[in-house]
């Protein structure tokens, strides 16, 4: 029992930062998301699309299905900031809804036994000498990185 509680307390803290980031990108419009999280580093656009493309990998290093935008990773983890085109901000709001309603309802489905079970990106012979590396720590690592940079955005003035 006390493992079912460790997975809802990590689910809810996962869900607690989806919800934080998808209320503060979602009031800033096209002009906003241009502002700069620092002098000459990433724009809020970056960011938010960043965060897009983390999300969806999850779905499939979590081994719940396919990824849902693939083409996110050359704009947003492989391109640095002003160097490409990036999608406009509506087109980034309907992927941060679809990606995470995707993950919310797929992970739900987990069962303890589940979570515990190796993650898509370290081998089944890796994963015999490192069972750490599972699906549960994934979502932990995730959710660290998301409250990382939601941390970044809400102190661009």
């Amino acid at each position: 029992m006390a493992a079912n509680g460790l997975i809802d307390a990590a689910l809810r803290t996962w869900e607690q930062g989806v919800g934080r980031a998808t209320k503060l990108f979602g009031r800033l419009d096209e002009q906003a998301l241009e502002r700069e999280i620092a002098p000459g580093k990433n724009r809020l656009i970056y960011l938010y699309g960043h965060l897009i493309a983390v999300s969806d990998a999850m779905i499939a290093q979590l081994r719940l299905g396919e990824r849902l935008h693939p083409e996110y990773d050359d704009l947003f983890l492989k391109a640095a900031d002003r160097t490409v085109a990036l999608p406009p901000a509506a087109e980034l709001k309907v992927a941060w809804d679809k990606v995470h309603e995707t993950l919310r309802v797929e992970m739900a489905k987990l069962t303890a036994e589940e979570w515990t079970e190796r993650h898509a990106v370290v081998s089944e012979e890796d994963f015999a000498k490192e069972p750490h590396r599972n699906r549960f720590t994934l979502l932990l690592g995730r959710s660290g990185h998301l409250a990382y940079h939601l941390g970044q955005a809400v102190l661009v003035k």
